[in-house]
């Protein structure tokens, strides 16, 4: 049985590898600057690239906040049979609630009807003398996805007691297919940019493995690994994809700030609220150093393969 290893041994095991680590970082870091132009070239497409996709992202988010608000104010209002009295079209409003895609039915009875019918006209006394029984009792519904609107206005439609329903299908189509739209077009969008900042990545690590080709075929012949030679082009790769990042992440974080401070202190701009990015820093910086770390990683790997047959 072989003899156990001996702490000298062990500390020398432990030497030879951190030397070797130490080694196959530096190389990774000294390919970047020897190759500077390129290396900086792929910083920059990187940082622009990652700054379309955080735009983006940001924009899809702040739009689907905006409409998913606005969604909410496209209500239904859904007229109870005049016959009913108020207890009994109070319990039209339970069954009402129980249908699924509905969040809150909220009950107005005749006399409110009426008062928020004379407040809206803004010329009170002309009504005077108008009765509450002219109107009906209503619920105003508000709907959980109102991509469901038909359906869910067809189920209200089928309760006892409902006689009428007011509902602007037409303005929750127009919600849906402005939040599908967007989200197709950022997808599309993220996807085309990765892939350009892959190719810059991967191009910047061929063009330093061409260099140094003889030197890597003669470590292969002496019996290195294709791990050990592949190392310092993934560390290449790593630090060029997450220094782009990392540029992009504080310039988006800067740039988004500035535009709604402008944004909020313009009267013409009221309508459209934006989140603070403080409320995204997190999701952001997973977004960033995830993309970042993918092109730099995969676009390194991706342009190794081919040197290491040797």
């Amino acid at each position: 049985m072989k003899a156990a290893l001996s702490a000298t041994e062990w500390m020398g095991i432990i030497s030879m590898k951190n030397s070797n680590f130490g080694y196959l970082m530096g190389e990774g870091i000294r390919s970047i600057f020897q190759h500077g132009f390129m290396s900086f070239a792929a910083v920059c497409v990187t940082v622009a690239c990652l700054l379309i996709i955080g735009s983006f992202s940001l924009i899809l988010y702040n739009v689907n906040i905006m409409v998913s608000d606005m969604e909410k104010e496209n209500e239904i209002m859904v007229y109870i049979d005049e016959s009913y009295d108020e207890a009994e079209a109070k319990s039209v409003g339970s069954r009402i609630n129980m249908i699924e895609n509905v969040e809150k039915a909220t009950f107005i009875t005749k006399e409110s009807a009426l008062q928020n019918f004379i407040a809206n006209q803004g010329e009170g006394s002309a009504f005077e003398g108008l009765s509450a029984s002219t109107f009906r009792h209503r619920f105003v519904v508000t709907l959980q996805d109102n991509s469901m609107m038909h359906d869910t206005v067809e189920r209200i439609r089928q309760i006892t007691g409902v006689v009428n329903i007011s509902a602007n299908n037409e303005l929750a189509e127009g919600f849906t297919t402005i939040q599908n739209v967007l989200r197709i077009a950022t997808i599309a969008i993220i996807a085309l940019l990765l892939v350009v900042s892959l190719l810059i990545i991967s191009n910047t690590v061929k063009l330093a493995m061409y260099d140094r080709r003889d030197e890597i075929a003669i470590m292969k012949m002496v019996g290195a690994t294709n791990g050990f030679i592949r190392l310092p082009f993934i560390v290449q790769g790593f630090l060029l994809g997450i220094t782009g990042a990392a540029a992009a992440f504080f310039i988006e974080w800067g740039l988004y700030d500035a535009l709604t401070r402008k944004i909020a202190s313009m009267d013409s701009m009221q309508l459209f609220s934006f989140v603070p990015f403080m409320n995204v820093l997190w999701p952001m910086v997973a977004v960033f150093a995830a993309a970042g770390l993918f092109v730099g990683v995969f676009g390194s790997l991706s342009s190794i393969r081919k040197f290491l047959e040797v």
